[in-house]
């Protein structure tokens, strides 16, 4: 049998390893959060954004930054519900009401008009993630939010290199959120990042990020409040320095490969993958296919022919309505509907041409 293609791992060189190295021999005592204070500056500047702190994961960093927001038993977040649940437990854990609406069928991103027939007066925050890289309509989003005094969140978790009219994907809402897992364009192993231009904002979640200690604080180990333990580690904070230096080769790298998947499916009418408009970058964390209703190809059909070929292709969101902790809603016919005909292809960034050919002609062998 072939050699496995995965569907997606990371770029590691030596300069990750080189720092990550440094980081374990020297990065203690008063040069713990050297590499983390650089990792956040960096990532900052690329953002374009004036607050940038690491965090273990991007759920914690939406963790902290709803709860800031006084986010709690009672309040109502709008969300797609097309989702990974990482999006929805922390609404969860505040004790407040995840609302799922419908995502739309070009970009797979949150609907704006589902959005506003969503709104109540316990509507405390809306959450657009940016799926696959793919961008929400933040135009919308955030007109909707100035009109209703909602705050807008961005889960950028997949977005790192996706820009929207000249703004990076996590820098036009309230707050974002970037993920870091081994799996993402960029990638720390595990973590996160919170970023946000609100001062305010940030202190809140700056002392909610450090057991709700007070930056100024004079009395050793006093905690003002309740806080949480999110913090990112120096030696992955050194990872991400190393990858921050090469953040446009491997945001580039990414889109190429999509690039080169939508030109051999080019012409084939029975498929739709990421869009991009004529206002937008998208960052292609996931080449996704989506079959069209009448294709008969189903997402059972491709996992059976991917796996004959030993190519580790992923599914599509289930909507999150449609698991056991929450109640359905079939009403987001998009949401329900995609997932049954959709499929996630390898995009790591050593894919090669030949292993790329290998899941171009899995996709033939189903097509009629």
């Amino acid at each position: 049998m072939s050699s496995r293609i995965a569907y997606t791992k990371p770029s590691i060189t030596e300069l990750e390893i080189r720092y990550a190295t440094d980081a374990a021999t020297k990065g203690w005592g008063d040069h713990c959060y050297d590499y983390i204070h650089r990792f956040e500056a960096t990532f900052k500047e690329h953002l374009g954004v004036m607050y940038a702190m690491a965090t273990s994961s991007c759920t914690g960093a939406l963790h902290m930054g709803m709860a800031a927001l006084g986010i709690g038993p009672g309040d109502e977040v709008i969300l797609a519900d097309t989702n990974w649940i990482a999006t929805a437990s922390p609404i969860v854990h505040l004790g407040a009401t995840p609302i799922f609406v419908d995502i739309l069928p070009d970009t797979w991103c949150l609907d704006p008009a589902q959005v506003e027939a969503a709104v109540t007066p316990r509507t405390k925050a809306i959450v657009a993630v940016h799926l696959y890289g793919n961008l929400c309509d933040m135009d919308r989003l955030l007109d909707i939010g100035a009109r209703h005094g909602i705050p807008v969140i961005e889960d950028a978790a997949e977005a790192i290199g996706s820009v929207y009219r000249g703004q990076h994907a996590g820098s036009m809402g309230t707050f974002g959120a970037f993920s870091f897992h081994g799996t993402k364009t960029l990638t720390t192993g595990e973590g996160g990042m919170f970023v946000t231009n609100d001062s305010a904002l940030f202190e809140r979640v700056l002392t909610l990020s450090n057991h709700g200690r007070a930056r100024g604080q004079t009395k050793q180990f006093w905690p003002d409040m309740v806080g949480y333990k999110y913090k990112m580690s120096n030696i992955q904070a050194a990872i991400g320095c190393g990858q921050m230096e090469r953040i446009d080769e491997l945001i580039n790298r990414k889109r190429a490969i999509l690039r080169t998947y939508k030109q051999r499916f080019q012409g084939v009418s029975a498929i739709q993958m990421n869009p991009e408009s004529e206002h937008a970058v998208n960052g292609a964390w996931m080449p996704t296919l989506v079959f069209s209703p009448n294709s008969g190809i189903t997402r059972e059909k491709m996992q059976a022919a991917f796996a004959r070929e030993n190519v580790d292709a992923r599914v599509f969101f289930w909507p999150l309505s449609s698991i056991p902790m929450f109640q359905p809603v079939p009403a987001n016919i998009h949401a329900w509907s995609i997932p049954g005909r959709a499929i996630n292809l390898p995009s790591y960034h050593d894919i090669c041409a030949e292993d790329i050919d290998r899941v171009v002609k899995v996709v033939e062998g189903l097509l009629p």
